[in-house]
């Protein structure tokens, strides 16, 4: 093979009228002494799970909750001990409060704002002031989520005025619209409507691929067989997000989701009726959406949520975790009780540090297992960068939750001891401990800013701050 290399970057701005990325190709690789820092593109996301992870539990370490988490404990760094008892507003409950001060560290300001900016929109300003490369979506925001009282409970990216950062995407044909571009289909003439709907995405980048695969490719054999490999992974989610047929030349036209949305996913917060593999499924595919956006280079900054912050779902099905049954979810049966007094949420509200609490660790421990599931699309072999790191390691990925309790009777218990973890932003986080910090949310967060080179800082400018040097390599 030729030891010419080709400059990523460059190829995938020339790769189809849509930049659908391409995989890290061996001549794309240049020699260790060789390779710029800025290769490695910054990037920030805030991974939200909704009603926490109680203190006591968290400090069973990997024994029991956080046990999905134990495969990747070398990448991440779990901090215990957190306090966002500043988020709290008199008078609302802490699943708003806590879920609003999630990644910001502020209290709510009204219904649909937060106090302030997110961690990860700081770190997009300050490395790009005068915005993204083009084909890169400025800031993408998903989830799977129930409870909508509140943008608070479910949207984790926002403004340094507090609005939100960008529109939520919760379901997966959304998501790959945003990212991929969508399929315009014609009101009037049938014949041209039938074109449209047997476009794709990858009709876009048809005749490039037939060059960086044909006898005339600067590529290798290796490289042609990863683009081909490639495309048809796209192609599969493609078809699992908008429900295409099998034939690539005849995809149906998009389904919807299967599972509730807007008004229907929280009829006047009492609740909904999902079975596990409804939810899973869902999320799922959003999870491997986003992860495939992050790895092709069209998205580099923002948040996904796996269910809001007091979440009302009553769950049911059987949990299996490593090959083993863990749990039987049947959460109204188990309360002996309906709507809202049926939901999951309620084994928060019923937390006791001296009892079993077996329902809300077989929550918690699935939640768990659901980050995980993403974390792991981003630390595979396709997520490879040229600094041998993943994207995972390379990327800021901040995980959190609305609540240290779960119940509603001390806000200074509910909003300390707030479930954190970070991945290690190529190299600048302490990555393979759990740590007891001990500190304010806000002082973490902009312990975090400083280490990935933002000035702008969290709060008033008169506030003492505190640097927590002990989190940064």
């Amino acid at each position: 093979m030729s030891a010419k290399t080709i400059n990523r970057r460059t190829m995938l701005k020339g790769f189809g009228s849509i930049s659908i990325g391409l995989p890290l190709l061996e001549e794309m690789i240049q020699p260790a002494v060789a390779a710029a820092k800025d290769d490695v593109p910054i990037r920030a996301f805030n991974i939200f799970f909704g009603l926490g992870i109680p203190a006591p539990l968290q400090a069973e370490g990997f024994d029991d909750v956080l046990e999905p988490l134990k495969p990747l404990a070398e990448k991440l760094l779990i901090m215990r001990n957190v306090n966002q008892i500043r988020c709290d507003e008199s008078g609302i409950n802490a699943h708003y409060d806590g879920a609003a001060g999630a990644f910001t560290a502020s209290a709510p300001d009204g219904e649909a704002r937060a106090g302030g900016a997110s961690i990860e929109q700081l770190v997009r300003q300050a490395h790009y002031p005068a915005g993204q490369p083009t084909g890169v979506v400025p800031t993408l925001v998903g989830g799977t989520f129930f409870r909508r009282s509140r943008v608070g409970r479910y949207v984790h990216s926002y403004n340094k005025d507090g609005t939100v950062a960008a529109t939520i995407q919760e379901k997966p044909r959304d998501l790959f619209a945003r990212v991929f571009g969508s399929v315009a289909l014609a009101s009037g003439n049938k014949d041209a409507r039938r074109r449209a709907l047997k476009q794709s995405v990858l009709d876009s980048v048809i005749d490039d691929f037939h060059f960086y695969t044909g006898a005339n490719s600067p590529l290798g054999a290796k490289s042609k067989s990863r683009i081909a490999d490639h495309l048809d992974r796209i192609r599969e989610y493609e078809q699992r997000a908008f429900a295409l047929a099998a034939d690539p030349q005849a995809p149906k036209r998009p389904l919807r989701s299967k599972i509730p949305h807007g008004g229907a996913s929280d009829p006047g917060g009492q609740g909904i009726d999902i079975t596990l593999e409804q939810l899973t499924t869902e999320w799922r595919l959003m999870a491997d959406l986003y992860a495939l956006s992050i790895q092709m280079d069209r998205v580099r900054f923002g948040s996904l949520t796996f269910l809001a912050a007091g979440e009302r779902i009553r769950l049911k099905g059987e949990y299996e975790y490593d090959g083993k049954h863990r749990w039987s979810f049947d959460d109204a049966q188990q309360h002996n009780a309906s709507g809202d007094q049926g939901c999951s949420h309620e084994w928060w509200h019923k937390f006791n540090e001296n009892k079993k609490n077996e329902a809300l660790r077989a929550h918690a421990h699935m939640k768990m297992r659901e980050v995980a599931y993403f974390l792991h699309q981003l630390n595979d072999k396709d997520s490879l960068e040229v600094n041998d790191r993943t994207i995972m390691e390379n990327s800021m990925i901040t995980i959190s939750t609305e609540s240290g309790d779960g119940r509603h009777n001390d806000v200074k218990r509910e909003l300390s001891g707030v479930f954190h973890a970070i991945t290690g932003a190529n190299g600048r986080f302490k990555t393979g401990q759990i740590m007891d910090v001990g500190a304010e949310g806000i002082d973490v967060y902009n312990t975090m800013l400083g280490a990935m080179g933002v000035k702008d800082q969290l709060g008033p400018d008169d506030r003492d701050k505190q640097t927590i040097d002990r989190i940064r390599a």
